[in-house]
């Protein structure tokens, strides 16, 4: 018989027990840590936002359960823990390190941080295993330093099966339908896929590169035209002999038409074994990305080909020395056949953070959008006043109607004395249908919108 918790079968994935403690590190976007030294796209501007995105770590709060532990960047508002704990969740014991940078990860956060290394030195000699959102060489440097065995592969192994490289190669592998495409390790390569590629443009049809280890949009160029296309071209051929690296990492790919995007959760066990878990549909309004709708609106039949993808795939990736949480985004074509593998993300994802609390307030027959809701703020916002503004729209028992928070950290993250700053409120919101879900969706962005 199946655990009822998420958190313990992932347990049993990790380490063969349920009952394992665990230390949880939320070090969001390592994409960028195993990207470094690697060839790129040009950057058209620089990226901001790295405040919110480091105190997304909140988010595993909510995926430790009561015997296991958590490392944050910033202790959790004291309001949103009691309304946290009156709900029934069990929470994990907190540990805050003493010098937040709003630049670094957790991880590097706690490096830093001698106090907190002798601290999960202590926890280790308790048993305690580290477990973070995915694996790089801080979280192996961590490891070692605190001497907590690390419940995950190798950083190596992580990084390659990361790349949408080995993504298109293993969907090659296994036969898997993708769109038109060509991975490309060398400078060769790439002229050879731009190519290729100089037909389907030509024909008016939408053609992307991508690199390799890019993160949320990031890392990606529209093959508009050949001019575009030389021009790429010499820029990384340029820097590729510049470096004296020859080895690169890009994706180019036909941009397919689709009727949805989904995303699928299984876990890969130290033994092999693969188990699914959930696939969520991403809900989008105006072409606006707004967050994840579960249950997704597939047939029974697309759902059962998901299933096997995953154990085709989680085969796979357990022979290339992986185990542990993989999500897939996969689409839906116009005609409601399945492109069952986009990209690989064999870590931690955003869904992986709400599967706990899913699992427990989400009930037979309800529908829920995990979101977030952005925020214009000129001063810190306590989740008290939050509580007060959305009274009567947050989730108060299993099998209700509302807004469960599930990051309060990512509101103030940005927070500066000197100006205006934007921050976003993470929640799953659950309802009883469609229609209601909009209704309860629409109030709260009005009340936020509408705050003084």
């Amino acid at each position: 018989m199946d655990e009822p918790d998420f958190t313990r079968r992932l347990k049993t994935a990790l380490l063969g027990t349920p009952d394992a403690s665990l230390a949880f590190l939320g070090n969001f976007e390592v994409e960028e840590r195993w990207a470094l030294g690697e060839h790129t796209l040009p950057r058209l501007s620089a990226e901001s936002g790295a405040a919110v995105v480091n105190h997304m770590d909140e988010f595993a709060l909510l995926l430790a359960g009561g015997g296991d532990h958590v490392v944050l960047k910033a202790a959790p508002d004291p309001v949103y823990l009691a309304y946290l704990t009156d709900l029934g969740i069990d929470l994990p014991t907190v540990h805050v390190v003493a010098d937040s940078d709003p630049r670094r990860t957790v991880t590097a956060d706690a490096l830093a941080d001698p106090a907190m290394l002798r601290t999960l030195a202590g926890l280790a000699e308790r048993g305690v295993r580290l477990t973070a959102h995915g694996v790089s060489d801080l979280e192996v440097d961590l490891a070692e330093r605190t001497g907590m065995a690390l419940a995950a592969p190798d950083a190596a192994t992580c990084k390659t099966v990361n790349s949408k490289v080995y993504s298109r190669r293993a969907a090659d592998e296994l036969g898997l339908r993708q769109p038109t495409g060509w991975a490309c390790e060398t400078v060769d390569e790439l002229r050879e896929a731009f190519d290729r590629a100089r037909p389907l443009v030509a024909e008016g049809r939408k053609v992307v590169v991508k690199e390799a280890l890019g993160v949320s949009g990031k890392g990606i160029a529209v093959l508009e035209g050949e001019r575009r296309m030389d021009r790429l071209l010499g820029m990384v051929a340029k820097q590729v002999a510049k470096s004296g690296r020859p080895r690169l990492a890009f994706v180019v790919e036909e941009w397919v038409a689709k009727r949805a995007d989904l995303n699928y959760q299984f876990t890969v066990a130290r033994d092999g074994d693969v188990r699914f878990d959930f696939v969520k549909e991403l809900h989008t309004e105006g072409g606006v990305h707004k967050g994840h709708r579960m249950p997704a609106r597939l047939s029974d039949g697309q759902v059962a080909e998901l299933v096997e993808t995953a154990h085709r795939l989680g085969k796979k990736l357990a022979a290339d020395g992986y185990f542990g949480v993989v999500g897939v985004d996969a689409m839906v074509d116009p005609d409601d056949g399945l492109y069952p593998v986009v990209e690989i993300n064999a870590r931690n994802n955003m869904s992986t953070y709400q599967a706990r609390v899913q699992e427990r307030f989400v009930g037979t027959g309800q529908v829920a959008l995990a979101r977030h809701y952005p925020v214009r703020l000129s001063r810190r916002l306590p989740f008290a006043e939050v509580r007060e503004l959305l009274r009567g729209l947050l989730l108060d028992r299993a099998g209700g109607t509302g807004l469960l928070v599930n990051n309060f950290a990512t509101v103030n993250a940005g927070h500066r004395a000197d100006s205006a700053f934007d921050g976003r409120l993470y929640g799953l919101l659950v309802a009883s249908s469609d229609e209601q879900l909009r209704a309860v969706d629409d109030d709260i962005t009005a009340r936020l919108e509408a705050r003084p």
